[in-house]
């Protein structure tokens, strides 16, 4: 068992007083993770593997790039909603996939992504572009813009291919960046209370873009992932207290 199912005790001390709690009945979520009081109960949130990740919210289980072998799913409930953000193999599987949609999961995707899957996958695809939004499982999503920005890294990630998506639960809202240089659609962003934010290279970018982004848009809460071997202290010190950005560094590998 990886040493992510250690959320367990540290979502303990970090459930009580993020956000103002909810006054709406709150279901448990069937795993560990980190523990998020939203104005419609309890939002869990469980890393999986690099950009993969599971939440759990009013009853409803929604992954985010679900990749890999799934024996490193068990254990969880099947999808009732998944968001994919882009074609690149870390971030989407059609074999993963398959083996986890269950009748009546939505994947949520741009383009790209649905033009990459098999039938069977496209016909369960709603498919958002950049500045898109819907509703699904009660979640009001927003897809934002993911691309890179430096020159030698244009290759990885064109504009308008893939999607980071801003997802609301209740009241709170989530930024999901995918693999994204800190472009100014980032920056732009007000009123994010949980953020996950990728830092390495080539892919997307240093450890210091990234802090200067959070620092720029001021969630409250960042999660790096998708980092790799990226300094993810020298991060957290870029990033400072005096924002009153909190920086949780997981167990993502």
């Amino acid at each position: 068992m990886r040493q992510t199912r250690m959320f367990m005790a540290a979502a303990v001390a970090l459930t009580v007083g993020l956000f103002a709690c909810s006054d709406d009945k709150e279901e448990e979520a069937p795993f560990s993770g980190d523990v998020i009081s939203t104005s419609r109960g309890k939002l869990t949130l469980h890393p999986v593997n690099h950009a993969s990740f599971v939440m759990y919210w009013a009853g409803k289980t929604l992954y985010v790039d679900p990749v890999g072998e799934t024996s490193l799913y068990e254990g969880l409930p099947r999808p009732d909603a998944i968001f994919v953000t882009d074609i690149h193999g870390d971030h989407l599987s059609a074999n993963t996939l398959t083996a986890l949609v269950q009748d009546g999961t939505v994947i949520v995707a741009p383009q790209a992504v649905k033009d990459a899957l098999p039938a069977a996958l496209q016909e369960k695809v709603q498919v958002l572009a950049n500045g898109g939004t819907l509703k699904v499982v009660d979640v009001s999503t927003e897809a934002i813009p993911m691309y890179n920005l430096t020159p030698e890294r244009l290759q990885y990630h064109a504009k308008g291919r893939g999607n980071g998506y801003v997802l609301t639960f209740g009241k709170t809202r989530v930024y999901i960046a995918g693999d994204t240089e800190d472009i100014p659609e980032m920056r732009a962003l007000t009123g994010i209370d949980v953020a996950f934010l990728p830092m390495n290279l080539p892919y997307t970018m240093t450890v210091q873009q990234a802090a200067d982004a959070v620092r720029a848009f001021k969630p409250k809460v960042v999660y790096p992932y998708h980092f790799r071997d990226s300094d993810l202290a020298e991060f957290t010190r870029l990033v400072g207290t005096d924002v009153g950005v909190e920086v949780r560094v997981r167990d993502w590998y």
